[in-house]
């Protein structure tokens, strides 16, 4: 099993390209069931997550091809990547695919709306909380669908004629139950308005895609969305927007380390909450013609506290990094999470490297230390396991992160994006 092995202490001083973004990649992906046409994605990242997508995709009968040559983005690549499904093939989404991939049940949405039946696993409970999945149910069945639960599958039925257009509101926000009524509503009979709808950047950038296929979406960004239902949706050429979680991770990093960074690529109103709690933890934070310069020379890291909420609240897939990066501030830090239960695993293998933090319920007490040293450490989840590899880069001497299996999920060439900037991290396969 491979491990990542970083030499703490450096500057990083140089230009991070950044990647789009995995969590407007899946959904775009799974956009690609609402057409026959073919679906054209530019800015695909190569993570593990889009490659377990795309064997998903396959078994319900969408023909996948990336262009051989790699487009040059600054310093990093890009894929294109181009999604056609004729006929599908398999409107079952079975457990031993599912369970290896949350997103994987939003299929469960076009499928309903394309072919009028749907049977898609549970995807189950994750390391980072349970995420149940009633808020789907009750969105497709406003819709009119029948939703029957059985032996671990949900069974989805459309009426007659197709789903039927409706007015829902989530009772609470959720980005996929979002992105999976957008793609059901899209091919609907009729007006569908969601209500307390999440307005994530990446709903945004679907509802984008979805609207250059010959859908009729407005409000996407706000919590009210409005969906005209049409009777089909065409091909189309979409980029995938930036990552912001991948952009506040490195801009965090160089906040810890030192230095001078541009990170490429990318936008500041993708995360705005998240680059003025950097501001005020003594970092410069300032966006180019080409992306976000962020620069810390020789000051101190001051403490900052951090409630995390939905776009456009601070990240909870920043939460990690960020405790990562108060654990060496001058003073005491508070940080709490309001999205996900079990989000602290965090804490005690940040605690090997010598943090001070301790818990009361969903709020993390960081007390800033002088220095952290370097230790074996296990990542427990995707934002976990880079906030190791932040602490590892300002600790002294060597940190060892196990289990980098979760890095390859979400960060497109960590290793080589670092060392290009100073850093001194390597992957070691045993």
């Amino acid at each position: 099993m491979d491990r990542i092995r970083i030499i703490g202490g450096n500057e990083l001083k140089g230009i991070i390209p950044i990647s789009g973004a995995k969590n407007a990649a899946l959904p775009l992906m799974i956009a690609s069931l609402l057409t026959s046409d073919t679906l054209t994605l530019e800015n695909v990242p190569h993570l593990a997550d889009v490659e377990q997508l795309i064997r998903i995709l396959g078994n319900h009968g969408v023909d996948i091809s990336v262009n051989g040559r790699r487009e040059r983005q600054g310093e990093g690549y890009s894929r294109t990547v181009h999604f056609t499904c004729r006929t599908i093939v398999d409107t079952t989404a079975p457990y031993e695919l599912v369970s290896k991939m949350r997103a994987s049940f939003w299929v469960i949405g076009p499928l309903l709306a394309r072919e009028g039946h749907a049977r898609v696993s549970l995807p189950g409970g994750c390391a980072i909380g349970t995420r149940p999945v009633d808020l789907f149910i009750e969105g497709l069945t406003a819709l009119g669908a029948s939703m029957e639960i059985d032996g671990g599958y949900i069974n989805a039925t459309a009426p007659k004629g197709g789903l039927i257009g409706a007015r829902y509101t989530f009772p609470k926000v959720s980005v996929g139950a979002t992105h999976v009524m957008l793609m059901a509503a899209a091919l609907a009979r009729g007006t569908t308005v969601i209500g307390n709808a999440a307005r994530e950047p990446e709903v945004v950038d679907l509802a984008d895609c979805l609207n250059a296929m010959g859908a009729k979406i407005s409000g996407a960004g706000t919590s009210t969305i409005t969906i005209e239902g049409v009777t089909s949706l065409s091909g189309a050429r979409h980029r995938v927007l930036p990552d912001r979680i991948e952009t506040g991770t490195y801009a965090m990093a160089v906040a810890m380390t030192g230095g001078d960074v541009t990170l490429e690529g990318t936008r500041a109103d993708l995360l705005e909450t998240a680059l003025e709690a950097i501001r005020r933890s003594g970092a410069d934070v300032t966006s180019t013609a080409t992306g976000i310069r962020v620069v810390r020379n020789g000051g101190s890291i001051k403490p900052v506290d951090v409630v995390t909420d939905p776009f456009p609240g601070f990240p909870t897939d920043l939460q990690a990094q960020f405790m990562a990066l108060m654990t060496r501030s001058t003073g005491v830090s508070h940080i709490t999470e309001t999205i996900f239960e079990n989000r602290f695993m965090h804490v005690q293998e940040l605690a090997r490297l010598g943090a001070k933090i301790s818990l009361s319920g969903q709020t993390a007490k960081i007390e800033g230390v002088e220095r952290l040293r370097g230790a074996p450490v296990m990542a427990t989840d995707l934002r976990a396991s880079v906030s190791l590899v932040i602490a590892g880069l300002a600790a002294e001497g060597e940190t060892m992160v196990n289990r980098v299996y979760h890095l390859d999920r979400g960060f497109e060439r960590l290793e080589e994006k670092l060392t290009r900037c100073g850093a001194v991290v390597e992957r070691v396969s045993d």
